[in-house]
Formats: structure tokens, sequence, C-alpha cells
């Protein structure tokens, strides 16, 4: 049954790509227009420099798919494994593709601004430093919660350190040969995953464990806090040539050969569905709608992945027609990568015999329900469905068990710090552009705005309060803290973005339904969430919370209301057009 629907899903958006990546792209975006690409017009080899667009595929693809596609699709899967497959598949066709597409081709068009530079041109100026604002606190928070992701995973599981910091050697070789020798990226690449593997059996063998150099569990997450960060802001400011672009291009083979890895032991191993078409959700659970639509957010539609694609992808496109592979065909990829998260969740999980799970210590022959028994162990164990069901599918095919660990883990980790410093150089652009936008020319030193991008980030990555709902004296980070809101906000971002695309095809007299019904949709699955969730924080009396989250709602209110304004002018305009051609 879980094979069957594996199969289903993969033509729809083979489907996806074959004719509606193909309408919206010549009827609306254009994306086969000859021009002159910012990677040409404005090459410094540092930020803009042109990237054959299988290698850029391969940094748009690992950029956006981080822990999230993973980890959104796992905690879901409470619902049963119905409504979250429909979710990833068709928000993936029609709404998360669409929406990277978007974003891409404008940022392009538009000399490689961010679409929230872009706001400013197809708002208002005020609209603009707005909307740089509020990516500005949003990207703070990913950077912290993906690094605590990593370091987590470090400690927890010290096998995969070794292999993920050698393909970070390796691939700042395999830069250097591309760029400065002229070899193609393919075989290069495939021999750098060679070494890849080797070093993932090596690690096994041999596993980094910190825990006793730095006192125990949180010493060594912290100091791989601190190290991370260090990493992070050092890649954010290497040329994309020596280290983004091969790396990426590397992990996107890693990917695709675990990816195949997990469909080929779906295929083996043919396992029914362990979860439920849909459960029945009792008093203690929370409600579907609109819920599951904000948990799974990069698995279909993610408002991080117009930051990622007119943030750094923009700079690499060589020619404007590679945007349709590499935009729509990325979101493609990650909507796997969500689909293959659910089905390790869904069906692979019955799979696993012993193992241990985070607040419910040693558990026999795991099963869906002994998983998903509540809401809270759903949250709390996150990957842990994918890591160990998406591991029992791959050992069906021979592969010994601690090995498939280590590989799974080493996949989360890759595309997690790939997520991590491609914000980090993302967050410098933002800094700089919002310099710009309230007239700072200090924030637009690449130095002075790296420093403002990794600072923040570090203080609500390693500063403790009390935890909310906590046991008396338990603590968490800041970032854990804010992260409630992080859901509601990403998905109210990809609507924003779906707002300034719609206006800017708008002026250009294109068809715009496909573009403003999913603003549409995700405004009000966005808006409702993050309307419940400040309800919540005020019953709780987490005055913190509340405050935050109401004044992104305030923040969010009066962009609409800007782009409603802009709307106006626009038909208006539109119209006395039409009237003077008459």
């Amino acid at each position: 049954m879980a094979a069957l629907v594996a199969v289903v899903a993969l033509a729809i958006f083979f489907l996806g790509y074959r004719f509606y990546a193909r309408f919206v792209g010549r009827r609306i975006f254009g994306d086969q227009d000859e021009m002159t690409t910012p990677a040409h017009a404005l090459r410094d080899d540092q930020d803009f420099v042109p990237a054959d667009k299988h290698m850029l595929w391969g940094h748009h693809f690992t950029s956006i798919a981080g822990a999230a596609p993973i980890v959104g699709p796992c905690i879901a899967v409470f619902w049963g494994w119905l409504p979250a497959l429909l979710w990833v598949v068709f928000g993936t066709v029609f709404m998360g593709a669409v929406h990277d597409f978007g974003a891409l081709v404008v940022s392009v068009k538009e000399r490689g601004r961010s679409i929230a530079d872009v706001a400013g041109t197809v708002l208002t100026p005020r609209a603009r430093a707005m909307f740089l604002s509020f990516v500005l606190v949003l990207t703070w928070l990913v950077l912290a919660v993906f690094a605590m992701v990593i370091a987590s995973q470090f400690v927890s599981t010290p096998s995969a350190v070794l292999p993920v910091q050698i393909e970070i050697l390796v691939a700042i070789v395999i830069g250097f040969l591309i760029h400065k020798k002229g070899k193609k990226p393919l075989i290069p690449s495939l021999v750098a995953l060679g070494i890849l593997y080797l070093f993932v059996w090596i690690g096994t063998e041999v596993p980094v464990d910190l825990r006793e150099t730095f006192g125990g569990r949180n010493g060594a997450r912290e100091a791989w806090l601190w190290m991370l960060f260090g990493y992070a802001a050092v890649a954010s400011l290497t040329p994309v040539w020596l280290l983004l672009q091969p790396r990426d291009f590397i992990n996107s083979h890693q990917l695709m050969v675990g990816l195949g890895l997990l469909y080929a032991g779906l295929f083996v191993t043919l396992p029914d569905f362990d979860a439920p078409l849909v459960r029945a959700i009792e008093s203690d659970g929370p409600s579907i709608w609109p819920l599951l639509f904000v948990t799974i957010a990069c698995g279909a539609i993610s408002g991080f992945h117009g930051l990622v694609a007119s943030g750094t992808t923009s700079k690499q496109i060589n020619r404007l027609r590679d945007t349709r592979l590499v935009g729509y065909g990325g979101m493609l990829g990650e909507g796997t990568l969500g689909l293959a998260s659910l089905l390790a969740a869904a069906a692979g999980i019955a799979l696993v015999g012993e193992c241990t799970l985070p607040g419910q210590g040693q558990v026999l022959d795991l099963g869906w329900l002994s998983y998903y028994d509540t809401w809270e162990n759903a949250k709390r164990n996150t990957s842990q469905a994918f890591v160990l069901g998406g591991g029992e599918l791959i050992h069906s095919l021979g592969v010994p068990s601690k090995i498939c660990t280590t590989l799974m883990a080493v996949l989360v980790i890759s595309f997690a710090a790939t997520t991590l410093d491609t914000a980090t150089r993302i967050q410098r652009f933002v800094v700089a552009e919002l310099g710009d936008a309230v007239g700072l020319k200090p924030l637009t030193n690449r130095y002075v705005a790296t420093v403002i991008a990794v600072v923040p980030a570090i203080l609500l990555a390693t500063i403790e309060v009390p935890k909310r709902g906590g046991r008396e004296g338990e603590m968490t980070q800041v970032a854990w803290e804010l992260w409630p809101i992080f859901g509601a906000s990403n998905q109210m971002m990809a609507a924003l973005t779906f707002l300034v695309l719609t206006l800017y095809f708008l002026a250009r007299k294109k068809p715009i339904l496909p573009l403003l019904i999913p603003f549409v949709i995700v405004t009000a699955i966005a808006l409702y969430a993050l309307f419940l969730q400040i309800t919540a924080f005020i019953d709780q009396e987490n005055w913190l919370l509340t405050g935050i989250g109401s004044l992104l709602l305030g923040l969010i209110v009066w962009m609409l209301l800007e782009g409603l304004a802009a709307c106006r002018r626009l038909i208006g305009a539109v119209a006395e057009t039409e009237s003077g051609d008459d």
C-alpha cells in the first residue's frame, strides 16, 4: 500500500513539472526571455558567480531541504497519513514550487535583489523596511534553531561528526578544481561522494564524542554551537564557488542516493501503513486545522524558500531559463524528501525493533501508536521517526544497522548545516538591504553585516530561560521558547511573497490566478494559526510570546493593507490605460 502511494505521488510530481511548471513559466513568469542575468552583469566572484544549472539545483535544493521537510511530516503523521500526504503533494505542486520559481524569476529580473527588497518597489518604501525587519527576526530564529538541531545530532550521533567535517574539506578542493582548473563538476563530485561514504564507515567505527572533554551532554552541545556559528560566519564570507556550490552539489548527490535507498527499501519490504488514514483526535490533541498546514511548511510551502531563491540562488543563475529546473524542480526535490519522511514515519516505523525515545525510554517493537500516543511525544521525538523508520528501510537492502543510523544522521545534519550557512549569507544580504533602506551605511559593510547576522542568533541559542510548561527549575534556550511563533510566521512570509509576485505580474498584465489563489489560501492559514497561538499565549500568561506574536500580527496586517492599496492603484492604472487605448 505505501509503495503504491509513493508511485502515485511521484507521478504527480513529474506531471507537475512537465505541464504546470511550463504553463506558469511561459504564461506568467516569462522564463524563456533572453536577458543578461545578475550573475554575469554583476559578477564579483564572491556572491555573484554564474553556475551550471545542475550544480545550482544542488545548492538550492539542499539549502531549502534542511531538517524541516523531515521534521514537519514526521510530526504531522499524528493526524493520520492521508491529510499529510495530500498537503505535501498538492501543496508542493501548486503552491510551494510556484512560490520558489516565481521568487527566483523576479529576483533575477530585478538584479538579484531579495524578495523583501523588491517589495519596496511593488508596494511602498515603508513596506520594504517592514518586510526586511520581519525577515531579519525570523532568520535569526532559523539560525539559532538549526544550529541547536545540528549540535544535538552531533552529541547524540557522534559517528556523524567525521563524515560531515570531511565533506567540507573535500568540497573546498573540488571548488578549486572546478573554478580554477576548469574541471567539469560531475566526476569530482561523485568521487567526493565516495569519500563521504568511506568516512561514514570510518565515523561509525571511530565516533567523535566531546561529552567527556566538555563535561557532559550540555557542555558538548554548547561547544558545538560555538563552532557551528564560527563556521557559518566564515562560510558566509567565503566565495560561493569555493564552498557553497561544490558542497551543495555533493549534498544533492547524497540526498539522491539516500532517497533512492529509502524508496528501494520501500519497494523491497512493501510495508503497509501502520498509521491510520485519518486519526480521530481526542480532547487532548490539537485540531488538524490549521496546525497541519503550519507543521508541514518546508515539505509543502515555506516563506524561507523565497529568501533562498532571491538571496543566494538568483545571484548564480547562468540563464533565465534555468530558473524552472532550479526553482520549481528544487521544490519538487524537497517534496520528494517530505514524502519519504512521511512514508518512513507512517509505514517504515513498524519495522523498528528495540529503540530508545526521549521521554519514553526503552521501547520494544516500535509502532505508530507507541510513537504517536500523545501530541507531546510526537513533538518531542521530531525526526526520530524518519531516522528509525528510514534506517530500517535501508537495512532491508542489506546495509548494516549501525551504518544505516550514521547514514540517516549525516543526511539530516548535512542539509541542516547547508541551510545554516546559506541562511547566514542571506541574513548578511538582508542586514545590508535594511541598512540601505533606513540610511545606515555601516550596515552595508559585509563584515559588520555578518556580525549582526550571527551574534543575536548565538544569544538565542545559548541563553537559557525557564521552560514554559516545564518542571520547576527546568531551563531551555530562548530560541526554543520563541520557536512556536515561527511556523505561522514562516507561512505568512510565503503569503507576502505571493502578494509581491501577484502585484509584480499584475503590473505586467500577466494572468495572476495561479499566484492569487495560493496567496489567499496561505494567508488564511497563517493568520488563523498566528491568532490561535496568540490566544494560547494569553491563556498561558506568556506575555513575551504574546507581545512578539501581536507585533508580528500587526506588521503582517499593515503589509497586507499596503498590498491592498497597491493593488487598487494597479487596477486603476490598468483600467485607465485600456480606456485610453479605446
